[in-house]
């Protein structure tokens, strides 16, 4: 099924805000306290939800501009399931093999270029390798790697019929 524009980055925007929802409901309700990994995550669907945002009020958008924020939406995605899959494997070793505890993120902000942050935001921590919360016997990045995959798939399948979306719809 095809939607129109404004109804596919409709999609999208409600799937990152839904994803943010949830995030800090178990942030604040729940009182688990995200890693590194888990934040840069979040940025991940925060960037995604302004682009598809931007995109939506972009009204005379041609299908170059469409194609450009319908990729930019994906390589977002494929960042936030890299570092999904590195948390899934940092919670995977063994005690000995896990690295050493960073400082939070704030401190680490305050103290280090922004480069060596984010070098160590794609490595994560130790306390990336934690299982705070499970359901089904999958845990959050386990989840999330689910979620990312679901939304990768949209995407590339509104990726490859990106000319029919937007030239079968107009500028809806």
């Amino acid at each position: 099924m095809i939607l129109k524009r404004s109804q596919l980055l409709f999609v999208i925007s409600a799937y990152c805000a839904a994803m943010l929802i949830i995030a800090f409901f178990m942030e604040y309700y729940l009182g688990l306290k995200p890693c590194i990994l888990c934040q840069f995550q979040r940025l991940c669907i925060f960037v995604m939800l302004l682009t598809s945002i931007a995109a939506l009020l972009h009204k005379s958008q041609s299908l170059i501009s469409f194609r450009a924020y319908l990729i930019s939406i994906q390589a977002l995605v494929f960042l936030a399931i890299y570092l999904s899959v590195r948390q899934l494997y940092l919670q995977s070793l063994p005690d000995e093999l896990i690295p050493n505890c960073a400082p939070d993120l704030n401190y680490l902000l305050e103290t280090l270029p922004i480069s060596k942050v984010l070098l160590l935001a794609l490595k994560g921590d130790g306390n990336c390798s934690e299982v705070v919360w499970s359901f089904l016997g999958i845990s959050i990045p386990g989840w999330t790697l689910v979620s990312y995959s679901l939304i990768s798939v949209y995407m590339f399948f509104n990726l490859k019929f990106s000319r029919d979306i937007h030239s079968y719809f107009g500028k809806s």
